[in-house]
């Protein structure tokens, strides 16, 4: 696999902002550390794992805050897909 480098991360952040780069890193994160999946393969540090995400485009400012419901509500389809039923 590719290495990551910052300047992948902040042409995808847009802004060329280190501080934005910071920002949006440490609230993916976050969301990792409450149970979100990653969206990048790979057996990476999570640092390195979340990085991969903003430079792909995963992760943006315009989706990070959408990224938990994304799935939750994928978790739902494929659980009644199985005929699993939630409470």
């Amino acid at each position: 696999m590719a290495r990551i480098t910052c300047e992948d991360c902040l042409k995808a952040v847009g802004d060329n902002n280190r501080f934005n780069l910071v920002d949006l890193t440490v609230k993916r994160i976050h969301q990792h550390r409450q149970g979100e999946p990653f969206l990048s393969e790979g057996k990476n540090q999570e640092i390195v794992m979340t990085l991969r995400e903003i430079a792909n485009g995963n992760v943006s400012f315009n989706n990070i805050d959408d990224l938990p419901n994304h799935f939750e509500g994928k978790n739902e389809e494929e659980d009644s897909a199985r005929g699993e039923v939630h409470s």
